[in-house]
């Protein structure tokens, strides 16, 4: 990190260009989201952009975006030096952003789950790793070294797993733990029955189960003696339909730091979450890809900031793809937002170097969005920054 703004990114692509360099990476998100679907394996890239049903909910998700429309204030005050840092869930951020967890990162790049705690540590942004990542969570908490990290849990139906792998994380400097709701069976998602493919079939996203003691006491044999063996173990464990709000109990009983819910979208569950002692919510519909036909996060989030008020912290994932998208969830009372696909496609397109494209671009377009939008700092950020367009 450096002491320069998040804006400064766009005057090193400027200077770039004076000196006849073009940008590595496509700046545009949709220009970068079609490099992926060259880039990528066909399986790959339906696997990552692909969402459940005929696919209604993510676009859902960027229709709600595009519905409130920023107005902007000149003169009211100076705006020459933005402050965008926060502290969300007891950590210190440079700015209200976080990466989503998104798993199986190795079908699009070899250095995964790696590539991307370095390029998300060389800004300071917190990660949230996926329970069905491609590098063991040790691995990767090495890789952020001291930029905070954050692990996200699907609820194994096997305790026993879960407990440990939770306490693998306290142990490696994971701060604070995001439970998965809507994720407990896998949804119907058409570009991938097209190809038949789901990677944990062939043992990908499998490295913290595969390097766990817990899981390893249920095979007979070592996951390389058998692979097959070690897929239908964790196939049976993967999600627990049976969990009631009564369950969390157990999930606070393991995890001594803060607790996120993520998938909540109604006001009441928002409520229930926190009394039953919850620290966060994240309004999320897991980018469309598990209910089609579901209201878009967006959407949400005012209802669950009503009901929560400052009882917890309110963050935002799904559909999120621009500075000003960033600006219109903070405005509507989320605390931060978690992107996702956007750093996966710059992943695969350039590891390391390409996550850390998508994220200086998007650091600074907030950073300039705000500016021009009259907002010195995250406290300007409110809903009289926003008028509605239906």
């Amino acid at each position: 990190m450096t002491d320069q703004p998040f804006s400064a990114y766009q005057n090193e692509i400027y200077l770039n260009g004076m000196l006849g360099t073009a940008p590595e990476f496509p700046i545009d998100v949709a220009d970068l989201e079609a490099a992926a679907r060259e880039r990528f394996a066909p399986e790959a890239f339906g696997y990552v952009a692909g969402s459940a049903g005929t696919e209604s909910t993510a676009r859902a998700n960027r229709a709600a975006f595009e519905r409130w429309r920023i107005v902007p204030r000149f003169l009211a005050q100076d705006v020459s030096v933005r402050d965008l840092s926060t502290t969300v869930l007891g950590t210190p951020m440079p700015a209200p952003v976080a990466l989503a967890p998104v798993g199986v990162q190795g079908i699009v790049h070899a250095d995964a789950e790696i590539a991307v705690a370095r390029a998300a540590a060389s800004v300071g942004l917190p990660i949230a790793l996926s329970t069905v990542s491609s590098y063991r969570l040790e691995d990767v908490a090495a890789a952020c070294g001291e930029s905070p990290h954050w692990f996200q849990l699907y609820w194994p139906k096997d305790r026993e797993v879960g407990a440990s792998l939770l306490a693998r994380a306290a142990a490696v400097g994971y701060s604070a733990l995001v439970v998965t709701l809507d994720t407990f069976i896998l949804a119907w998602r058409p570009r991938d029955l097209r190809t038949g493919y789901l990677p944990f079939l062939s043992r990908l996203g499998l490295a913290n189960y595969e390097s766990d003691p817990a899981f390893l006491a249920g095979l007979a044999v070592s996951p390389e003696e058998d692979p097959t063996a070690s897929v239908l173990h964790w196939q049976s464990m993967f999600g627990d339909p049976r969990n009631t709000w009564a369950d969390l109990a157990w999930v606070r009983e393991h995890w001594q730091g803060p607790i996120v819910l993520k998938g909540v979208l109604h006001a009441d569950d928002a409520r229930r979450a926190v009394d039953a002692g919850m620290d966060g919510i994240l309004v999320s519909n897991h980018g469309g890809r598990q209910i089609d036909g579901s209201i878009a996060s967006l959407d949400a989030l005012p209802a669950v900031v009503g009901a929560v008020g400052d009882r917890a912290e309110v963050l935002l994932d799904s559909g999120v793809r621009t500075g000003s998208d960033v600006m219109k969830a903070l405005a509507l009372g989320a605390r931060a937002v978690l992107i996702g696909r956007p750093y996966i496609y710059g992943l695969g397109i350039g590891g390391e170097a390409g996550v850390r494209h998508v994220l200086r671009s998007l650091l600074a377009e907030l950073d300039l969005s705000m500016a021009l939008a009259g907002c010195a700092s995250l406290q300007d950020v409110g809903p009289q920054l926003l008028a509605h367009i239906p």
